[in-house]
């Protein structure tokens, strides 16, 4: 398998920081715009779309600001790839806005990066910010 890269994308979101929050760290939320459903058994994920699926480990949150997921293999252990969602909030503007952190491999950038435009659209429009 190649080495994935790390890339990071910002998204604009007009939102309250602690709404958008409940989007990005809870399972409901999550199923709402991430993954055709997702279950969670204490820090363990399980995010299925359509016969796919992935799980994950809730390696960090800091509430109201950022959630981690470290992508776990069959053995449940921990892999190097993870997906971070952090809230970001301008000091002056007070403009919200959602940066994704992923992996992906090198050849393969252009795709992840709409599959999560398309994900972030959906978010935005469950949460009315379009």
């Amino acid at each position: 398998m190649d080495q994935k890269v790390r890339y990071e994308i910002e998204f604009p979101i007009n939102s309250s920081p602690q709404l958008l929050y409940q989007y990005i760290s809870t399972p409901s939320g999550l199923s709402e715009w991430f993954a055709d459903n997702v279950n969670s058994r204490g820090e363990f994920f399980t995010f299925i779309w359509n016969d796919s699926e992935e799980k994950a480990r809730l390696a960090s949150k800091k509430t109201g600001e950022k959630v981690k997921f470290k992508w776990v293999d069959d053995s449940g252990n921990d892999t190097e790839y993870f997906f971070e969602l952090h809230i970001l909030v301008d000091e002056l503007t007070k403009d919200v806005s959602l940066m994704v952190v992923d992996f992906a491999e090198q050849d393969e950038v252009d795709e992840a990066t709409l599959l999560w435009e398309n994900q972030i659209s959906d978010l935005k429009h469950l949460i009315g910010s379009v």
